[in-house]
């Protein structure tokens, strides 16, 4: 029985004002279909921010929660369990890893592979080889560490001091990186897809020329691949795509499609630098989150999923496309399988989040990547009818929005 009467005005009233929500409160799902409190459907094109990869109350998911639920929920790190065991060995037959570690997002997996990174320069190498690269409109997590290293000075003001030793370049500027990258730098960090930074692909040439910098100086290439990873561009992981391997991988976001796990993966050779002790989490690898990761793991690195993966991504591109070319709305429409951004022309600049208001007064759910671009990144196995159900409910959204502007402009 429910004692609190609870409505969107309660987050007001009750939350720490770090999110502003939109006004309707999601309250039941079913793969790429969403009802709020008042029983409004929408079409889910966000997936939690590329985390429902598998969509919404997926069946195999939920008999493993229940079962993982009847059995063993946690032991804590003094002892390991079985489904988390079964979860690194899979992942290590489908990657380059060899060694994982478990924590609880993609924020801590990113926060561990930048600690194991210092760890191994410090003992490789000495105390004065601390860099780390990162770029400018990265994002890698809401830690100190992680807003520091990321690319957006914003999320990191008004803290007060940052970490020290941290270097910020242009995204897929190659000379910039070839002449930073040097004797001082212990890791790079890069997504192979910047996601928050506005749906970014990195050239393959950029990756090439910074697994290179890294051999040469003896520095670690670190991809983070927790929006990017676990079947979202039609690849397991990204980087099988782009003809570079990085020597430590973060993945989270659809790893748990909903249950907060994230994973650190590496080679046998740097995870040594992890000795007992050096680093640890309380319910990091708890074998209800690793008997989830473990199902959609085996369910998404099916050869057929992610083809359909790469087919979905194609038929929402080409219908961004004609919707763009309608309306005159797109500067570009870039991304890969079914993380996808739409950028607004300069004629709608800073109005993405006037365009998701309107998606969602029209059934759809949407996210941005900043001011200016629309975000696409539903369940890598929406169904067709919703997939084209939702884009049809966005092209009215889309009319509506652009004819309010024009009939302003008019005044």
């Amino acid at each position: 029985m429910n004692d609190f009467a609870v409505n969107r005005q309660t987050f007001d009233d009750v939350m720490v004002p770090v999110f502003s929500p939109a006004p309707f409160v999601p309250v039941r799902a079913a793969g790429s279909r969403v009802w709020d409190s008042e029983g409004r459907e929408y079409i889910d094109f966000t997936g939690g921010i590329a985390v429902t990869a598998l969509g919404h109350t997926h069946p195999e998911l939920v008999r493993v929660l229940r079962e993982q639920g009847e059995t063993l929920w946690h032991v804590s790190n003094a002892y390991t369990n079985q489904p988390v065991l079964r979860l690194a060995s899979r992942l290590e037959a489908l990657t380059f890893a060899e060694r994982a570690f478990f924590a609880n997002s993609g924020a801590e997996a990113n926060e561990a592979a930048l600690k194991l990174a210092r760890r191994a320069a410090l003992e490789r190498h000495g105390p004065e080889k601390i860099e780390i690269v990162s770029f400018s409109q990265s994002f890698h997590g809401r830690t100190l560490f992680t807003v520091s290293v990321g690319g957006q000075p914003k999320y990191a003001e008004g803290f007060g001091p940052v970490p020290a030793g941290i270097v910020h370049l242009p995204y897929n500027d190659i000379e910039a990186a070839r002449g930073a990258i040097g004797t001082k730098t212990c890791a790079v960090i890069v997504e192979p897809i910047q996601g928050e930074g506005g749906v970014i692909p990195a050239d393959p040439a950029f990756l090439r020329t910074l697994r290179e910098a890294c051999d040469t100086h003896g520095a670690l290439l670190i991809f983070d691949e927790v929006q990017t990873g676990v079947g979202r561009t039609g690849h397991l992981y990204a980087y099988m795509d782009t003809g570079v391997t990085p020597d430590i991988l973060t993945t989270a976001k659809a790893l748990g499609n909903g249950f907060p796990i994230g994973a650190m993966l590496t080679t046998k050779a740097i995870a040594a630098h992890f000795k007992v002790g050096v680093h640890g989490t309380t319910y990091g690898g708890n074998p209800l989150g690793a008997a989830i990761a473990d199902k959609v793991i085996e369910l998404v690195s099916e050869p057929a999923l992610l083809d359909g993966v790469k087919r979905r991504g194609a038929a929402l591109t080409a219908r961004l496309d004609a919707i763009g070319k309608r309306f005159g709305l797109f500067k570009e429409i870039r991304g890969k399988g079914l993380l996808i951004g739409a950028e607004l022309v300069a004629a709608f600049e800073g109005q993405a989040k006037d365009f998701a208001n309107a998606a969602a007064r029209h059934g759809v759910m949407l996210l941005i990547a900043g001011p200016n671009v629309l975000r696409f990144a539903p369940s890598l196995i929406i169904d067709d009818a919703d997939l084209e159900e939702g884009l049809a409910r966005l092209e009215k959204a889309i009319e509506e929005t652009v004819a309010a502007a024009a009939d302003a402009s008019a005044r």
